[in-house]
């Protein structure tokens, strides 16, 4: 964060200074956990159900912080009082935003791909200037202006991404740190129980290019019609990137190689060239193709741009990580979280990975979905069965209608089971996996990770564990 006084950030944030010396500059970072706390930093106390950060606000002061932002006094500590600190960390990240002129602020949102699209656009744009992103899908209330405040006066980009649960929700984001590039990359039905409808869910997702200025860029998916339609809620400039003949920013050729990994011709106004990705996924190209338009954008040159999008790898844990093991089985971890279109995507990453050889997915419960949660789950199962799986493991009853979807398709070569929980599908693995196999796991947050860690576990000779 950039230098301030106590005085400054009181001001800032509407708050009260208690036992504390209006000139003290926080020079640190400002944290909420105290064990992170640093020499010069700023502690946000919360009032959390279980844990209330007032009670480790002497701590945070012997850690080095010069003060503490919280609703009440705590005896002997410098305090900085306000009504709501969550509000107050908010107002104080568009402080120093505000002041930060050189700073570009990039936002993006969308049903799915938002944290891996995230890690592109960073990746790409540290190649320009200092960047700022969050670590994993850090993009609510909390995590918003915590990862603003690390911005400082070198920092020249700031990558945000947007969660949503309702109308609203992307608009006050935009508030706590205004976007100058915006990304739409799709509108799906994830969060469908709490939004209501698929126009909802795009009404909430364009919130973001109607908070650009005019000199500002909406960087829109041209190959899913409610994120195109948004060109109309914004008077920002518009491109848009896909393989739609419409989009400035296309991909032409797309090709697959035998891990999934995808090459195309990137095609632009100034010319085309040749990229090959080390991502696994037919979706990545739209990923990488939204990085690409907000690097042209920033100036960085297509050969420069396409070297870029080779180089390009994860950074957030258990997205389409592949990773192979001793045996010969190969492992798709996209088990972070899982909403029915994202599910669409790993199961045709599946089958192309999985091509000439057997398939196997480990999918769990979907959550958020409301009335859509029987069909988005059927759906799942049909697709998995039409797209010719060989074995599918359902786990939990939550999660029955992938079960039935998948039964329900009569041409259907493949095997489904339900089993109770996360174990028993480990315990099935075990048994069955062979040599050349290809095992997907996805699903909710509801432990699914389980059997990815362990069959990550038997694939490590460091853990003593040995092939299934």
């Amino acid at each position: 964060m950039i230098a301030l006084s106590l005085a400054e950030i009181a001001s800032a944030v509407d708050g009260r200074l208690v036992a504390a010396d209006p000139a003290v500059q926080v020079t640190g970072s400002v944290e909420f956990d105290s064990r992170k706390v640093t020499p010069g930093g700023l502690f946000v106390a919360f009032d959390g159900e279980k844990v209330d950060g007032h009670d480790f606000a002497d701590s945070a002061v012997q850690a080095g912080a010069v003060a503490v932002l919280g609703s009440r006094e705590v005896s002997g500590v410098p305090m900085i009082i306000v009504a709501d600190p969550l509000a107050a960390m908010a107002r104080l990240a568009r402080a120093v935003v505000d002041r930060l002129p050189e700073l570009t602020v990039i936002g993006l949102t969308g049903s799915s791909g938002k944290t891996t699209t995230k890690d592109l656009i960073a990746q790409l744009t540290a190649r320009l200037g200092e960047t700022v992103a969050p670590p994993g899908s850090f993009n609510n209330e909390l995590g918003h202006p915590y990862t603003a405040l690390q911005a400082g006066p070198s920092t020249r980009y700031l990558v945000l991404e947007k969660g949503a649960r309702g109308i609203g929700h992307v608009r006050y984001l935009c508030e706590v740190a205004p976007p100058r590039i915006s990304v739409v990359l799709n509108v799906g039905v994830s969060h469908i129980g709490e939004f209501g409808s698929q126009e909802n869910i795009a009404l909430a997702k364009g919130e973001l290019v109607e908070a650009l200025p005019a000199e500002g860029l909406a960087v829109l998916n041209a190959d899913d019609p409610l994120v195109d339609a948004m060109a109309e809620r914004t008077a920002a400039r518009v491109v848009r990137y896909g393989e739609a003949a419409h989009a400035e920013v296309r991909a032409a050729e797309v090709t697959l190689d035998e891990r999934g990994r995808a090459a195309y011709t990137l095609v632009t106004p100034e010319g085309s060239a040749s990229v090959r990705l080390g991502l696994t996924g037919r979706h990545q190209v739209w990923n990488t193709l939204a990085a690409a338009a907000v690097a042209r954008e920033l100036g960085m040159p297509l050969a420069e741009i396409a070297v870029g999008l080779g180089a390009l790898g994860l950074v957030s844990t258990r997205r389409m990580d592949v990773f192979e093991r001793p045996d010969g089985v190969t492992v798709i971890d996209d088990s972070y979280n899982a909403n029915p279109a994202s599910m669409a995507v790993a199961l045709r990453a599946l089958a192309g990975v999985g091509a000439g050889r057997r398939t196997l997915a480990v999918l769990g419960y979907m959550a958020e979905l409301g009335e859509y949660e029987e069909q988005g789950h059927t759906e799942v199962g049909r697709l998995a069965a039409e797209l010719g799986v060989d074995r599918l493991l359902v786990v939990g009853d939550t999660a029955a209608p992938i079960h039935r979807g998948a039964t329900s398709v009569g041409d259907w070569g493949g095997e489904s089971v339900l089993l109770t929980d996360q174990a028993a599908a480990v315990e099935v693995l075990r048994s069955e996996l062979r040599p050349g196999d290809v095992v997907l796991v996805k699903g909710s947050r509801y432990r699914t990770w389980e059997v990815a860690d362990a069959l990550r576990a038997e694939a490590d000779p460091a853990t003593g564990g040995g092939a299934a």
